[in-house]
C-alpha cells in the first residue's frame, strides 16, 4: 500500500471518529494510528530503537567505555 492510500486511510478513519464520535474519539483514533504506525515503521526496519536513546551505536554492541579514573 502506498503513502498516499495509507493517508487517506487514515484521514477517513480520523474523519468518521471526528464526525459520528467526538472529539474524544478523534483523539482515541489519532492515538492509537500513530502507536500502529510506529510498531509498522519498527517492524519494516525504518525505525530502529537503539536510534532514539542517544547512544552511540558502538556502546550497544559491546565496547567498553574505557575512562581515566
Amino acid at each position: 500500500m502506498t503513502s498516499t492510500r495509507m493517508g487517506l486511510l487514515t484521514g477517513l478513519a480520523l474523519g468518521f471518529a471526528a464526525a459520528f464520535g467526538g472529539f474524544t474519539a478523534f483523539l482515541l483514533v489519532l492515538t492509537l494510528g500513530a502507536i500502529g504506525l510506529l510498531a509498522g515503521l519498527y517492524l519494516d526496519g525504518h525505525l530502529q530503537r537503539d536510534g532514539s536513546t542517544g547512544r552511540d551505536s558502538a556502546d550497544v554492541r559491546g565496547r567498553r567505555d574505557h575512562r581515566v579514573r
